[in-house]
């Protein structure tokens, strides 16, 4: 199967580009929903981190207190080591399933963490949706309603700009409008459909 990992920075417009992917009929797997599967209520991921951090890293309803758990893993390199040790291998498995069932002539990867993660060996080519710094943090500001403090922090946390640029094979620049990204998407979607082609022959 021909995979194409889609990335880019908070803020960058990935969904809109993987959205408009779905739409010429290309399955998208989401790296951020296999991670969200993972610790569903009754998952051994999510019975191993109620163990470790005790009943209040669940809500009422026993599913994740992602808040509580984000601020426990923020706050302590050595217990995001730990979460990622725990379920990186879990979210991969899960990709992994969803790459082999896609009916589609390629299959888009999509994850934010696809250069720091192990994940960019399970596909075939890299694309990026770029955008400047200021860009990224005017849109994530408006649309999350997080401070700039916030998203700068979450800015840092990912792959540099340079980092992902470099390991990119294609790169969308996503600075202007939404028609602008969407002619974009359906030039890379002919390239991936030929490139595809020539691996299935």
């Amino acid at each position: 199967m021909f995979v194409v990992g889609v990335t880019g920075g908070i803020g960058s417009g990935k969904s809109a580009a993987t959205e408009h992917f779905e739409s010429l009929g290309i399955e998208v797997v989401d790296a951020d929903i296999a991670s969200r599967t993972i610790v569903q209520a009754g998952k051994p991921a999510l019975q191993a981190i109620a163990e470790r951090y005790g009943p209040s890293i669940l809500l009422a309803d026993q599913t994740l207190n992602r808040a509580a758990l984000r601020e426990k893993i923020f706050a302590d390199s050595s217990e995001r080591q730990w979460l990622e040790a725990l379920t990186h291998p879990l979210i991969r498995e899960e990709i992994q399933r969803g790459l082999s069932r896609a009916k589609s002539p390629y299959v888009i990867l999509s994850s934010p963490l696809l250069i720091e993660s192990t994940q960019a060996k399970l596909c075939s080519s890299i694309l990026v949706i770029d955008v400047p710094e200021a860009l990224q943090l005017s849109r994530t500001v408006a649309r999350d309603n997080n401070s700039e403090e916030q998203v700068r922090a979450i800015i840092a946390a990912q792959a540099s700009r340079e980092r992902r640029l470099l390991e990119a094979d294609n790169v969308i620049v996503n600075d202007q409008t939404i028609e602008d990204l969407q002619r974009q998407v359906e030039q890379q979607h002919q390239q991936y459909l030929a490139l595809a082609n020539k691996e299935n022959y």
